[in-house]
């Protein structure tokens, strides 16, 4: 729970009876590696903080491919916050790379959190502007480079995900195959 608490507090300032109240609507969850934390055709009804573990955003392309989005690795929330906000079915899966430990808000304990906490929504909006622009900092440079650049930018940009993570994922993200990836790593060792 420190870590949340943590994390949180660089987005605002949380007095000691709003850090207890946070900690009550937490609830600990295990996911297994492979398991989903929310599913595509499904609304997602929980926001997690992750404590331990690598969780990843991913879809299937309209050939039947798997896709992955990007990862999320402790110290971050996850959640797919448009259709989380908006009530609707997600067009993608978050699922867990590793073995997950995280917290778990379900929807009413987070609006309980919302109306209740001055300034939550604003902490909260925050953190979503903050992942946002992390997010977009991360693909961004996917687009216009050759394979081996993507692949130096992505060990630069995910330290601690590049070997906790199959190489068939790190593949997808950067949008090469799988012996594409292979011969990249294997030239700049």
């Amino acid at each position: 729970m420190k870590e949340m608490i943590d994390f949180l507090l660089q987005f605002g300032n949380l007095n000691t009876q709003q850090i207890d109240l946070i900690a009550s609507k937490a609830e600990e969850l295990d996911l297994q590696k492979d398991e989903y934390f929310s599913e595509a055709g499904k609304v997602p009804n929980q926001i997690g903080f992750i404590m331990e573990g690598i969780l990843r955003v991913c879809y299937y392309d309209n050939k039947g491919n798997e896709i992955t989005k990007y990862f999320c690795d402790e110290n971050h929330l996850i959640v797919d916050w448009h259709h989380y906000d908006a009530r609707i079915p997600a067009s993608e899966y978050v699922q867990a790379v590793t073995e997950c430990k995280l917290l778990v808000f379900s929807r009413q304990n987070w609006e309980e959190l919302s109306n209740t906490i001055i300034g939550w929504d604003n902490m909260v909006s925050k953190i979503i502007q903050k992942a946002l622009i992390r997010k977009l900092d991360r693909r961004s440079p996917l687009v216009s480079e050759d394979a081996t650049t993507r692949y130096l930018v992505f060990l630069e940009k995910f330290p601690s995900v590049a070997n906790r993570v199959p190489l068939s994922y790190i593949a997808s993200y950067l949008g090469v195959t799988q012996q594409s990836l292979s011969r990249i790593r294997k030239n700049i060792r």
